[in-house]
């Protein structure tokens, strides 16, 4: 019966790895080559480097202008609110991650009016364009909006 203790690894299955860097005449130079920079410990290329010459990185054209840092908010129509939500529901930040409609929490929203409501809801702390707004508040529900 073949017991953990009694197994051993088949010969040649596992080649012992050089040690390198400890006297004597093998390894002398560790796997480095000769003297120079990359010889030397501590040693590592930055990302991009190119052996001196212009990296292509430098060589390809900037693009104009800057880019924007300022979130954009998600759009959100009355079509996708009256499928996702209940009569007299309550449509917040917490709400909508829940029915996966933003990414995260602190993702900006915004009510667009594209479609039709047809329920009763009640929007908080969310920005709402006014037609979006009027067409809310005609079926019955409420916008209380943040002071951005």
């Amino acid at each position: 019966m073949v017991k953990l203790h009694s197994l051993k690894k088949d010969s040649g299955s596992a080649k012992k790895r050089k040690r390198v860097g400890r006297g004597g005449a093998t390894g002398t130079f560790c796997g480095k080559g000769c003297k120079g920079q990359k010889a030397r410990s501590g040693y590592s290329r930055r990302r991009g480097f190119e052996g001196g010459r212009t990296s292509l990185s430098k060589q390809l054209p900037k693009l104009k202008g800057f880019k924007s840092f300022k979130k954009q908010a998600v759009p959100i129509s009355l079509d996708i609110l009256s499928k996702q939500y209940k009569d007299g529901e309550l449509v917040t930040s917490t709400s909508l991650k829940k029915h996966n409609l933003i990414p995260s929490m602190s993702t900006p929203w915004k009510i667009l009016n594209s479609g039709e409501i047809s329920k009763k809801v009640v929007v908080k702390n969310g920005l709402v364009s006014k037609e979006a707004q009027k067409a809310i508040e005609a079926q019955g529900g409420e916008v209380t909006l943040s002071k951005k």
